[in-house]
């Protein structure tokens, strides 16, 4: 009988965290036995996975933004390293995170165990130097948006697209009376406006202020508006909290899956990331916000190669839901345009009609199947 197997996976964001899980259980459905430790958070713990560092204390967003957790953050590289040295695990499983993946990927290169990066960092977007970096470092790649495949292949990679994990997660199954009255949120409310201010604290920071200056904004045009703001797992009621004591409106913190307050918003405001994706996928009318350091944004600015920012914009091929960054990301600008949609039923349903395409090519669903098919292979089951 052959030893069990062992698989190391790295994800450094709450995304990540999502379809690692879905991923780890793909792969028992494979082969039950397999055991999974390495970098995550609160869903992948919940499939059995030895969590050795939370992701809570590594994902940050901008360059600048990484000073203050790289002690931390080079003391899990450096534990990661030696376990892959003293006690090799059968693959490695990356996903995103590029900083400490790649460092990871070229001491698994170096000891001879295989690769895989399910959901490549996005360097055809910046830092394009990187995917050199990929192809000597990485044996298969797995992406997960349509156009990803072609980049990867120009650098020699070995590369496959599975879809976007994103369609594996269930859609709501109430309806949106249903939701609303398990939400307390009666009939003669207003219209009702997402707050999603990102995953990571850093984002919180930065776009909270913002994201209730323009809710109170609105609230002018709609005085029973109703704000509803779902937190990511990485992000605690203390972090938001603050900001909610100030406010001059009502924020309700979301406590049902944040799927469901998207069926139910009539706009959301939403920070650039997966999350935008999500919204898509729900057919949520949305305002894209996106703010970072101002060192990060001199940074960005040197290295960035695409005309937008938001993920459902870069699917869609041009731009379907208005975005804005740093200095543009106003509370008077995202009101503006989210007074548009609420008002305008014609701009509204081009921008659901925009939204449904990307979606479309988003895939069919079953990237997690997909790619613990190749995790197998890899591992020779």
């Amino acid at each position: 009988m052959s030893p069990k197997k062992n698989v190391m996976i790295i994800a450094g964001e709450a995304s990540g965290d999502v379809y690692g899980a879905h991923l780890v259980l793909a792969i028992k459905r494979l082969a039950p036995d397999i055991t999974f430790f390495g970098l995550g958070g609160p869903e992948m713990e919940k499939v059995d996975v030895r969590i050795m560092y939370q992701l809570s204390a590594m994902a940050v967003v901008g360059i600048a933004e990484v000073i203050p957790r790289i002690r931390y953050i080079f003391r899990a590289l450096r534990e990661l390293k030696m376990i892959l040295t003293s006690s090799p695990p059968d693959l490695l499983i990356l996903i995103d995170y590029p900083g400490l993946n790649l460092n990871l990927a070229k001491k698994a290169r170096s000891l001879g165990i295989p690769v895989l990066y399910y959901i490549p960092p996005q360097v055809w977007a910046w830092w394009q130097r990187r995917v050199r970096m990929i192809a000597k470092r990485v044996d298969r790649v797995a992406v997960i948006l349509p156009f990803e495949r072609e980049f990867y292949r120009r650098f020699g990679l070995k590369v496959e697209y599975v879809g976007h994990p994103l369609l594996d997660v269930p859609l709501p199954k109430k309806g949106k009376r249903r939701i609303r009255e398990h939400l307390g949120i009666s009939c003669e409310r207003g219209p009702i406006l997402g707050l999603l201010p990102g995953s990571r604290a850093e984002e919180v920071v930065r776009l909270m202020p913002v994201m209730i200056g323009a809710a109170e904004i609105i609230s002018n045009y709609y005085p029973r508006l109703y704000c509803l703001l779902p937190l990511a797992s990485t992000v605690t009621e203390d972090v938001v909290k603050p900001y909610l004591r100030n406010a001059r409106i009502d924020i309700t913190i979301g406590t049902s899956d944040t799927r469901d307050l998207l069926k139910i918003a009539d706009v959301a405001l939403i920070a650039s990331g997966t999350a935008t994706l999500e919204a898509a996928i729900m057919e949520t009318p949305m305002v894209i916000a996106y703010k970072v350091s101002p060192l990060s944004n001199i940074i960005g600015r040197l290295l960035v190669r695409v005309s937008n920012i938001g993920l459902v914009n870069l699917v869609a091929g041009k731009a379907i839901v208005p975005e804005f960054i740093q200095g543009k990301a106003t509370a008077f600008h995202l009101a503006e345009e989210a007074l548009a949609i609420l008002k305008n039923d014609g701009l509204r349903e081009e921008m659901k009609k925009g939204l449904r395409s990307v979606k479309r090519q988003l895939g069919q669903g079953g990237a997690s199947e997909k790619a613990a098919y190749i995790a197998g292979e890899m591992m020779g089951l």
